[in-house]
């Protein structure tokens, strides 16, 4: 790996392209993509200009093209707190076995995998040691850690598991957390120009007051959150988008639902990305994203590990 030549990867469960904006802000090329979901896939082409190959259980490995790094935030609904977590027992966990397949039959030098933090103590741990014990016998030196998107200046509480590989004996080192300063008042839109239909009716606005009463509540803005048991309070971040929620699951200032695009915003994608679909899907969409300001700190300290290791084989 020269200076001159681009590093390589391919984009698998690629959503709307979180894990490929990271990488290509780094200087990478993604070879190949994969997602089954239409709607994301609109979504993924209106912003990349081309279409993810779909399914795949249904692409042959010879089919992906080789590369340097494979990145995948595989299906996490079977394994997080808010889903029925059902592990290998739902079809959404063996979808990890795919991942297993392509990195055997193409053999990159590193990979990068995502999936949400309760996959640490999914089974026991059990779940989460298959993994990396499968990985390990793929011949890859494996190693996870559990990162937080408000390390890495994103206004949202979004703990993840992050899992890195290597084919080669390579030092690597987790990114540092950094101050944030990045605040809601930058994501959020102004109040007055948002559309009446984002605002919630007064019988839920009642049932948030009656929640919140006694709480103190920060400056606004804040955002409300509410917990899989219906307990509400108040934080001036977001707490994680989530794919499945209820609409009134985040509300701004206790009064009104995020938008599409502080959506897009609280996970740090660029203001040019377009929205082609209906609200429920980009709910859905970036529910099941990456933060990528934390994605892209981990891809920076995954390929100067590489770099380095080319430079000690040269």
């Amino acid at each position: 790996m020269t200076g001159r030549e681009r590093t390589t990867f391919v984009d698998l469960f690629a959503g709307i392209g979180g894990m490929r904006i990271a990488f290509e802000s780094l200087g990478c090329e993604c070879v190949f993509s994969s997602e089954i979901d239409e709607e994301a896939a609109i979504s993924y082409k209106a912003y990349f200009g081309e279409s993810p190959s779909g399914d795949i259980t249904k692409i042959a490995t010879e089919e992906v093209p080789p590369h340097d790094i494979l990145v995948a935030g595989f299906p996490c609904q079977t394994f997080s707190i808010a889903g029925a977590r059902g592990g290998f027992s739902d079809m959404r966990g063996l979808l990890f076995l795919e991942i297993e397949r392509i990195l055997n039959g193409t053999r990159p030098k590193a990979f990068l995998l995502e999936n949400v933090k309760n996959l640490v103590s999914h089974d026991n741990r059990n779940t989460l040691d298959y993994m990396l014990s499968s990985l390990r016998n793929l011949g890859y030196r494996v190693d996870w850690k559990v990162l937080n998107a408000l390390d890495f200046n994103l206004p949202q509480k979004r703990e993840r598991v992050l899992i890195v590989g290597f084919k080669d004996d390579v030092t690597f080192e987790w990114p540092q957390p950094v101050k944030l300063t990045k605040t809601l008042a930058e994501i959020l839109e102004p109040e007055d120009s948002i559309e009446d239909h984002y605002f919630v009716s007064d019988h839920v606005l009642n049932k948030v007051e009656m929640r919140l009463e006694g709480k103190a509540l920060p400056a606004e803005p804040w955002i409300c959150h509410e917990n899989i048991l219906g307990n509400r309070s108040a934080k001036s971040f977001s707490c994680a988008l989530r794919a499945g929620a209820s609409y009134n699951y985040l509300l701004v200032n206790g009064r009104r639902r995020l938008t599409g695009r502080e959506k897009l915003r609280l996970q740090g994608f660029p203001e040019e990305f377009p929205i082609e679909v209906s609200y429920s899907a980009i709910r859905k969409q970036t529910g099941n994203s990456v933060p990528i300001p934390m994605i892209r700190a981990v891809a920076e300290q995954l390929l100067l590990a590489l770099s380095k290791a080319a430079k000690q084989i040269r």
